[in-house]
């Protein structure tokens, strides 16, 4: 146990994220997601919510502040205006933790996956919102 450090991130994902330099990008995944399969090394977190692993993420982690998307969740297929339950949650989340608010961009589904699957990490949660999906880069600790 250690103290001011959420019990929801494990010690694997501690690691990832001590390890992650400026400018790695992490991907917070729903449970659909193909996060096994895609490339990076996926950390399980079947039990908590996308929501939950992002506040426990942004309590430790730094978001970027030289590039204009920090964070990126993925697109509506079809409707790629539409803003999705978890993407509003995730704004919210970021809005009130995260050390450099930023808003969420989006991609196309598969450029979602490609630029996944260039990640440092994947945290496979047990998110059942759909499009409950959000890649975080690494900013600078002063």
């Amino acid at each position: 146990m250690l103290r001011n450090i959420p019990p929801l991130l494990s010690p694997d994902l501690l690691y990832s994220l001590r390890a992650m330099g400026h400018g790695d990008e992490i991907v917070i995944a729903d449970a659909n997601f193909p996060g096994s399969s895609i490339g990076p090394t996926c950390i399980r977190a079947d039990g908590s919510t996308a929501s939950e692993v992002l506040q426990a993420v942004l309590t430790v982690m730094p978001l970027d502040s030289f590039v204009p998307d920090p964070a990126l969740t993925m697109q509506v297929v079809g409707d790629a205006e539409a803003i999705p339950e978890a993407v509003t949650d995730f704004q919210r989340i970021i809005d009130q933790v995260a050390d450099n608010p930023a808003r969420v961009q989006s991609l196309e589904r598969f450029a979602f996956y490609e630029r996944a699957a260039d990640a440092f990490t994947i945290v496979q949660t047990g998110e059942r919102r759909l499009y409950g999906n959000i890649i975080l880069k690494k900013g600078v600790i002063v």
